[in-house]
């Protein structure tokens, strides 16, 4: 699903360079539900950026689906990220006028499908996140775990094969973070959704089966089904 090869990052400003990710190597198979850790600065936002295709690398390859995006134009970049790329955000960002059902249709209207069509997708993906009762209510009528699901059911109306989660618990608390959790390893189950989350909490990356984990813009270690050491001293 997800293939990175080295990978390098670096930003330029008034101070100079700054290195944020150097020769990252990374593969995520189809179906996996991998936790990305690691302390602030470490480069994990960077590299989620780059694999949702809203940044460029300044070197190596980012191959998504098999399709390398390292040279595609704007408009092929963008039409790509549509189809195969679904995010879910820390701070929501659902349209405060729109109700549930149509926030969660607002990506199918960039793909010139009917509202009739857009409004029944997007009912399936609000059952599916356990809110079909609350289509007809707008974000301010619901709570913060109500609207990250809305805000997940937004990322999976369009049925993509990748879902990039960044901080997604960071704004609930803890019961409600463990639910929506829950609600990541369900879909991961059920649908076969591969799942990326950034996450600095070490008891949410504790509950994905692969956590890899960042330190100075590299992959420190990269692991399935055994916690480790690395994650737990983070």
């Amino acid at each position: 699903m997800l293939s990175i090869d080295n990978v390098n990052k670096t930003y330029y400003g008034r101070a100079g360079s700054l290195p944020v990710l150097t020769g990252v190597n990374l593969e995520v198979r189809r179906g996996e539900l991998c936790a990305l850790t690691g302390a602030s600065g470490s480069g994990k936002t960077t590299l989620m950026n780059l694999v949702g295709l809203l940044d460029r690398p300044d070197g190596g390859t980012i191959r998504l689906d098999g399709t390398d995006t390292t040279a595609l134009r704007d408009d092929a970049t963008a039409a790509l990220r549509n189809r195969l790329i679904g995010f879910v955000f820390q701070a929501f960002h659902l349209l405060p006028r729109l109700s549930a059902l149509d926030n969660v249709a607002l990506p199918l209207l960039y793909r010139g499908m009917a509202k009739v069509d857009r409004r029944a997708l997007a009912a399936t993906a609000l059952e599916r996140v356990g809110l079909a009762a609350r289509a007809a209510h707008h974000p301010e009528e619901m709570s913060g775990g109500q609207r990250q699901r809305v805000a997940i059911a937004r990322a999976l109306v369009g049925n993509p094969p990748l879902l990039l989660a960044d901080e997604p618990t960071g704004n609930l608390d803890s019961q409600a973070a463990d639910d929506i959790m829950a609600l990541f390893l369900a879909l991961n189950r059920d649908i076969g959704v591969t799942i990326l989350i950034v996450t600095h909490d070490p008891a949410i990356a504790a509950r994905c089966p692969r956590r890899i984990v960042m330190h100075d813009g590299r992959v420190r270690d990269d692991n399935r089904g055994v916690l480790r050491d690395a994650v737990c001293l983070l």
